[in-house]
């Protein structure tokens, strides 16, 4: 039996509490810390004070203009934004604001064979975007970004474009989120 306990039962217990409340004291302080950094699972590095985005329909200028991406493309980047962070999409005037355009919609051969046809061909979609943030312009950028998808030349466009766009949208939301909250 040691000497405090022998001697002075007390401190042991009043010990033993000093320890539980500091304990307690110390993750209070430690979620206190936590709330006032921005962090996440994703790898956005989004301030508190920003709570909302706006991102503006993208219409199709390129040459060749197929339907449905100006819709899709929106799509898919608001819903990135918004299943990857707090942000709560707004119509206009986020604290994050992201428009643009479209500007390419090509398709062109990649993979030419002995015989000197092509054996894959390529869709690539470029998009120019504005980004903007109202409280920290020094983020603000305009950049074009390019993303593209090979498939088998024996197929033709109409066949496999649909699910081409859904794959070239979702990596084009991806490098936009990447560029406008992601800090790498």
């Amino acid at each position: 039996m040691e000497l405090r306990d022998k001697y002075f039962p007390v401190l042991k217990h009043l010990s033993d509490h000093i320890v539980i409340v500091s304990l307690l004291a110390l993750a209070v302080i430690a979620l206190w810390q936590l709330q006032a950094c921005s962090y996440s699972f994703t790898g956005a590095s989004i301030s508190p004070a920003v709570k909302s985005i706006s991102v503006s329909y993208l219409p199709n200028n390129s040459l060749l203009v197929q339907p449905t991406l100006s819709r899709k493309l929106t799509e898919a980047i608001r819903d990135k934004f918004t299943s990857q962070s707090n942000l709560s999409l707004v119509g206009s005037n986020g604290d994050l604001n992201i428009e643009g355009e479209i500007t390419g919609y090509t398709t062109e051969p990649v993979a030419i064979t002995g015989e000197q046809t092509a054996a894959l061909q390529r869709l690539k979609i470029t998009v120019n975007i504005r980004f903007t943030n109202k409280l920290d312009p020094k983020q603000d950028f305009e950049t074009s970004f390019s993303r593209f998808q090979d498939y088998n030349s024996l197929r033709r466009l109409s066949e496999v474009e649909e699910s081409l766009i859904d794959l070239i949208n979702e990596e084009l939301a991806q490098d936009i989120f990447n560029k406008a909250v992601v800090n790498w």
